[in-house]
């Protein structure tokens, strides 16, 4: 980067940090969808998101991994950083002025946005790299629209931990989703801690209500959700209460705002490559599927072979997710498990239910039958 002085304020011309060459400002692509990050394209074949907070970074990597695999989002999925592909990061970016300014202020403005640059190695970039260019050349320059002064919404005190706790268990979520409204981020992580609950119905409920908490302070400040879905996802890296819990309520959170977590799905359809894992990373992807099926009907091929699965629930759970996206490569394999009589817990209305391997089955063919007389809904994964 070479260093630029305007008055007493150093700045720094923006430059590919793997090649070095200067790159062209972030734009909006015009396949966009919402919630989606302005992006660009190095020559050397990176390829770069902006994330005007700088706090939303796990999202900013997302997307433009996805981005630079021609959203192809299993491609990237089964992509490792280092083998596959490196990641680089441009700090203190002002999108406006189009530099990089150290000291995190330019002409009276507080600078924190960030460059999240991800280049594919030789061999994956040949194949998807063309596309992703074609893609790239399709975009718009991003216009710059300040921000609108929003006048902020009266702030009660915050919940306590043990506020929030009784509110979840006696399932009454409206103040909760009153606190989310006045922007009580507190509220995410008293909900965080009690998903350690040894209580499977209150984790249940604890996992919806932050869903529906998370959408609401998502409309106003999306970035604490965005890194409480990293931390989320990070948590299997610890002990195994820490995450109990973790990938349905990762499920709920994108089902309540599709359009903004969107992009964390490849990360829920990770976790099904882990026996252990797999019940709950099933169950995050069916809880998207219930409301956005178009976004996770690319898992089908994967999900079928989960309906021979050794563990029950994971059956019961598969069963119930082809169900929900009307997948009729699915009849087959439901049909053979539709006299299995293994027990499945479903979480519904507040409560939970069982029902057998067997009949969740046979629901998801009442299920498939039902939809396929109906016209068939396009996937909307990115082109």
């Amino acid at each position: 980067m070479v260093n630029v002085g305007f008055g007493k304020e150093l700045v720094k011309k923006v430059s590919c940090p793997f090649c070095g060459m200067a790159i062209d400002r972030p734009r909006e692509l015009k396949t966009r969808r919402p919630g989606e990050m302005p992006a660009g394209a190095c020559a050397c074949g990176a390829v770069y998101t902006f994330d005007i907070t700088g706090h939303n970074l796990g999202s900013a990597f997302l997307e433009a991994l996805v981005l630079a695999c021609d959203m192809d989002w299993e491609l990237a999925s089964d992509l490792a950083s280092g083998e596959d592909y490196s990641e680089k990061i441009l700090e203190r970016y002002d999108d406006q002025s189009h530099y990089i300014v150290p000291g995190g202020a330019y002409e009276g403005r507080r600078v924190a946005g960030a460059l999240y640059f991800v280049r594919l190695h030789q061999e994956i970039q040949e194949v998807t790299g063309e596309g992703a260019a074609r893609r790239l050349l399709r975009s718009e320059p991003e216009p710059f629209v300040r921000a609108a002064v929003r006048t902020p919404a009266v702030r009660k005190s915050s919940l306590t931990k043990k506020q929030v706790e009784e509110l979840v268990g006696a399932n009454r979520i409206e103040p909760l989703l009153e606190a989310a409204a006045a922007q009580d981020k507190k509220v995410l992580r008293h909900l965080q801690r009690l998903l350690c609950s040894g209580d499977r119905l209150f984790r249940f409920r604890v996992t919806e209500t932050l869903g529906r908490v998370s959408a609401v302070i998502a409309a106003e400040d999306p970035a604490p959700v965005a890194n409480l879905l990293q931390e989320l996802a990070n948590s299997f890296q610890y002990s195994a209460a820490s995450n109990w819990g973790a990938l349905e309520a990762m499920g709920e959170i994108i089902a309540h705002a599709p359009g903004v977590f969107g992009g964390y799905i490849p990360v829920l359809y990770q976790f099904l490559q882990d026996e252990g894992l797999r019940p709950q990373a099933v169950r995050g992807i069916g809880t998207v599927a219930r409301v956005r099926p178009e976004l996770v009907r690319w898992t089908i091929p994967r999900l079928l072979l989960f309906l021979q699965d050794p563990n029950p629930e994971t059956r019961g759970c598969t069963a119930w997710v082809l169900g929900n996206l009307a997948a009729s490569e699915a009849r087959p394999g439901l049909a053979a498990i539709a006299g299995r009589e293994e027990a499945v817990e479903f979480y519904e209305d507040g409560r939970i239910t069982r029902k057998t391997v067997g009949q969740l089955a046979a629901e998801a063919l009442e299920n498939i039958e039902f939809r396929s007389q109906k016209p068939e809904t396009k996937s909307q994964k990115p082109e």
